[in-house]
């Protein structure tokens, strides 16, 4: 029986500019388990956000070298649908619009591909309006075209709702409380921790700043720099970060 963990091995990665490939990312290694919560801290440039979309499968980013198994199913070189299918979901920075596709039809849309097969008429509204209503969006929000119009709040509340009906094993969050307000936040991180509370889930949480992790408790922090891991600990890793930032691991790659 396969093991159940999503794992990152020396995995590199680049992306394509003017003047050739650049690499970015440069031997990452990380596993979660299911259950855990793991939070990926760094500078702006660091690689972050190009670990995460390199997970989930933009084309934009080029593994180079590396692996990556969602539960053994190795993700490299499977199309971003496929990796879903597998399992995985990614919360973007920047979600992007949908003109002229509601987010019910979205969200039945995926969750069909996902199960392959549609889910039931009659219990879907309700358990739309049940996901919506949790992070405090009126039920007409689900006649609305995706984050066509929506605030920033609105945005991640809405990836949060997906979270909530796709139901993934593992989930990636890039940089989730961006842009939000205190209430919008604490919302926000509510539907997280009732994903994670089903005790089997793992979530790669990636972020600035500690305000966050003062909502979501992670089980284990990572210092993220040049493209690379340089420090792992535990919550008490991300509090020290607070007061001395990450000059020094940045003075230590320069």
């Amino acid at each position: 029986m396969t093991e159940r963990k999503l794992e990152i091995r020396d995995l590199h990665v680049s992306v394509e500019t003017e003047t050739g490939s650049k690499p970015i990312l440069k031997g990452v290694n990380l596993i979660i388990n299911p259950g855990e919560v793991h939070a990926i801290m760094g500078p702006n440039g660091s690689g972050k956000s190009t670990l995460a979309y390199s997970i989930a499968g933009h084309p934009k980013y080029t593994i180079t070298s590396g692996s990556v198994m969602l539960d053994g199913v190795e993700l490299v070189g499977l199309t971003a649908d496929a990796r879903a299918k597998a399992g995985l979901f990614l919360a973007m920075q920047y979600p992007v619009e949908v003109p002229g596709v509601s987010v019910s039809n979205f969200l039945r849309t995926a969750k069909t591909a996902l199960d392959g097969q549609a889910p039931p008429v009659r219990s879907w509204a309700a358990k739309v309006n049940d996901s919506l209503a949790k992070m405090q969006l009126d039920g007409e929000f689900a006649a609305r075209s995706v984050n066509e119009g929506f605030s920033g709040g609105e945005k991640k509340r809405n990836e949060i709702v997906q979270l909530d009906i796709l139901d993934p094993k593992y989930a990636v969050l890039d940089e989730t409380d961006s842009g939000l307000d205190i209430d919008a936040l604490r919302v926000v991180s509510e539907g997280v921790n009732r994903y994670t509370a089903q005790g089997d889930r793992g979530v790669l949480l990636i972020t600035h700043y500690t305000r966050i992790l003062r909502y979501i408790k992670p089980d284990f922090v990572h210092v993220f720099v040049d493209g690379h891991v340089v420090e792992e600990g535990d919550a008490r890793l991300a509090e020290s970060l607070e007061e001395t930032g990450y000059e020094r691991w940045v003075k230590a790659a320069e």
